[in-house]
């Protein structure tokens, strides 16, 4: 990759991982199924009226919306309204990445490589040493931290459905237009959730109390998360192979975390950071590819598979 773009892949890393500061400041002031369909509602309005809609089918659109959209952000923010860190939620849903190659594994009958397994045993080992250490409650919840690891499986069934959805597109998928797009499904059902969960008084208590922080942490993950971040995503990803893209999304639990000490004052105990390096280093190792050695120069070149994420 060039400089420039080396360095606009770690902006993009860290604006993602900062975007968990705002998260758990605008979950001070709205409600978390609400906040989501605030999100995706601006995400959506007005862009959508300036982007072309994706040469895709409308039921691929609510095939990923509602996984990514009412799945994995309905439970992040749920967990982190109850308790879960900032910081360490910017780690834990870099899961998705393997839920993403095991469910296709399990769906699509995609091979697993020896990496992706290996990765998968040392960020669950991660997950369940986290795990322990949420049950004793001294940082959140431990329902908290399981509604992440849900959201993180939610995000790896919509990476799963974007897959498919590639092989039904009638051409090129834009991804910040399909993102703008896709941000019209979850508003209506992540409100009505909302109505029935949170209710209608706490929805209006939230509207009439809206100071600029709140203001300010939807814009963020709106416009600089959302569209700001997957539109410049989107433009390397076209540039450059997807797995060298790809590795500097590790970034962002590095940028969560440190945001969230330094914005938040979360502490984290050396066993936590423990845990998060192996959830972090098992994400890389089932990133990591290793290519059988050529033994003969004679044959005729075989073309390297696809690679699976």
């Amino acid at each position: 990759m060039r400089p420039r773009h080396v360095l606009l892949a770690v902006l993009i890393a860290a604006v993602w991982g900062f975007n968990f500061v705002p998260i758990k400041i605008g979950l001070e002031h709205y409600p978390p199924l609400f906040f989501g369909a605030l999100r995706f509602t601006a995400a959506a309005v007005p862009a959508v009226f300036l982007v072309r809609r994706p040469p895709v089918p409308a039921r691929w659109l609510l095939l990923v919306g509602l996984p990514l959209g009412v799945g994995q952000f309905g439970l992040l923010f749920i967990a982190m309204r109850i308790g879960m860190p900032a910081g360490l939620s910017s780690v834990v849903m870099q899961l998705s990445a393997l839920f993403t190659a095991l469910i296709a594994w399990a769906a699509l009958r995609e091979r697993l490589h020896a990496g992706q397994i290996a990765g998968m045993a040392v960020a669950f080992g991660g997950v369940a040493w986290l795990g322990v250490l949420q049950s004793g409650g001294t940082s959140g919840p431990l329902s908290a931290f399981l509604l992440c690891v849900a959201g993180a499986f939610m995000w790896g069934l919509a990476n799963v459905a974007m897959r498919r959805m590639n092989a039904h597109a009638t051409g090129p998928v834009d991804p910040f237009g399909f993102m703008v797009w896709m941000s019209l499904v979850p508003p209506l059902p992540m409100l009505a959730l909302s109505l029935f969960f949170e209710g209608p008084g706490d929805i209006g208590h939230s509207l009439a109390h809206t100071s600029l922080a709140g203001l300010g942490a939807l814009a963020y993950i709106a416009y600089l998360s959302t569209l700001l971040g997957f539109g410049l995503w989107g433009h390397l990803m076209r540039t450059y192979e997807a797995s060298t893209v790809g590795m500097y999304s590790l970034l962002v639990p590095p940028f969560g975390l440190a945001a969230a000490m330094v914005v938040l004052n979360e502490n984290v105990s050396p066993a936590r950071l423990g845990a998060a390096a192996l959830i972090v280093g098992g994400v890389a190792l089932g990133a990591v590819r290793i290519r059988p050695r050529r033994t003969s120069r004679v044959a005729d070149p075989v073309p390297d598979p696809v690679p699976t994420r």
